[in-house]
């Protein structure tokens, strides 16, 4: 049985960091230590093993509290010149990388390798001048979830079942550059402007992985980003942060609904059916992130590991709402920094990470935060019936989109504000001095 749970366990970690992609090459030299462990099958330690593979359910929260008690504190950010490039495995697996180590935020004992064959830089490959088909003619099933960014009057839907095998798409929208990331091991749908110093940068996949989360790379100084937050970890931009633009995760049938001349993302050179397999099956289930990828003396135990969790950030300052206390009161009106804000939830977005095929997965519905106010007033909502919510102002009737379906603000639209669903882990690992919604 120790030695299933040790094979189970690396299949996990290199599918979980870039084999989801059939067309990784599985004759690359192996690097240490997660191909290791694949091919001599005992690489796992037995507890380690044991933790992986555990997919029983997680228990309800046990606490609601607001930020007195929190995580232990990351390092302040402040960049950190000369000292010791990278040795062992990271030194392996970045020969030949441009990099300047010597510059960074962060002790690089905290970037852990998630890639199990060499070369690891994008092998799990980003799209690069994405095509677009309208919604009307995609045939996503209902309850698959994307991403939804909305610049201008145009709206666009990435489905994860695409974003789980590229992570990245180095896009534009109506002239605008954009980065559009997801990383499944947080599930982090993330967009960010990728211009810095008047340049737009191109973005890859490093292969590295901080606090289980994504390690981009650019490819103007090669220098090293975290997806969750946009800031720059190793090299030139060591210090830098890359400014987010609001997006959401939805479901397939909110969109076309919601934004029925929208487009969505069209499968790059390869057939639609390719997608839609999802290699982390149950991994929603596990009562914690994978030990090789996460520093368990971070993990913040208020709530489940990976309870899904709406982190709102609005001029710097950033706020966690849980999704189990949002599902239980349907809209949630408070305020961050100052700025009224509603977080809505309405059911119908599948789990891309439960089941094997991603619109398979449980229902764990869709939640999106927004600006509340209208015209100069501040609304307040309520949850109706049928996922639709009205405010006490007008009692229009408006969708999880933020947009008002009837009444007299038919036709508005509420102002987005930045907003993730990341896991709970990982928000507190990243923002350990954040708020967290108490009702």
């Amino acid at each position: 049985m120790k030695r299933l749970a040790a094979l189970v366990a690396a299949a996990l970690a290199l599918s979980a960091c870039g084999s989801s992609d059939p067309a990784v090459d599985s004759t690359a030299a192996p690097a240490t230590p997660v191909a290791t462990a694949a091919a001599e099958e005992t690489g796992v330690p037995d507890s380690a093993a044991s933790s992986t593979v555990d997919a029983a359910a997680t228990a309800s929260a046990t606490s609601t509290t607001s930020a007195t008690s929190t995580a232990p504190a990351l390092p302040t950010p402040q960049v950190i010149t000369g000292g010791a490039g990278p040795t062992g495995s990271l030194a392996r697996v970045s020969t030949g990388w441009a990099t300047d180590f010597s510059t960074r935020t962060i002790d690089l004992d905290e970037l852990r390798i998630g890639i199990g064959v060499i070369p690891i830089r994008d092998r799990i490959t980003p799209i690069d001048n994405p095509e677009f088909a309208p919604a009307s003619e995609a045939g996503w099933s209902d309850p698959e979830p994307g991403l939804l960014l909305v610049v201008g009057e145009s709206a666009r839907f990435y489905p994860l079942a695409m974003l789980i095998v590229h992570e990245i798409v180095n896009d534009e929208i109506e002239g605008r550059p954009v980065l559009v990331t997801y990383c499944p091991l947080c599930n982090s749908a993330l967009v960010f402007d990728p211009v810095v110093e008047g340049q737009s940068l191109r973005f890859g996949t490093s292969g590295l992985l901080r606090n289980s989360d994504l390690v981009m790379w650019d490819d103007a100084t090669e220098s090293l980003w975290q997806q969750i937050g946009g800031e720059g970890l190793v090299g030139a931009y060591a210090g830098r942060r890359l400014d987010a633009i609001p997006s959401a995760i939805v479901s397939w049938g909110d969109f076309k609904e919601g934004y029925p001349d929208g487009v969505v993302l069209a499968p790059p050179g390869r057939p639609a059916s390719s997608y839609g397999r999802n290699p982390y099956v149950q991994y929603t289930s596990r009562s914690a992130p994978i030990p090789n990828f996460f520093d368990s003396a971070i993990l913040d135990d208020r709530y489940p590991a990976l309870e899904r969790t709406v982190g709102v950030t609005v001029e710097g300052r950033n706020k966690a709402y849980p999704f189990s206390v949002v599902q239980a009161n349907g809209a949630l009106n408070d305020a961050v920094a100052g700025v009224p804000v509603v977080v809505l939830w309405s059911p119908g977005t599948a789990d891309a990470l439960d089941s094997s095929v991603t619109a398979a997965g449980m229902d764990v519905g869709a939640a999106l935060a927004f600006d509340r106010r209208v015209g100069g007033d501040t609304l307040e909502f309520t949850p109706a019936d049928g996922g639709r919510f009205t405010d006490d102002l007008t009692g229009s009737v408006w969708n999880v989109l933020g947009q008002a379906l009837e009444g007299q603000l038919a036709g508005t639209r509420l102002e987005p504000v930045v907003h993730t669903n990341e896991f709970w882990f990982a928000w507190a690992a990243f923002h350990p001095d954040g708020e967290v919604f108490a009702p």
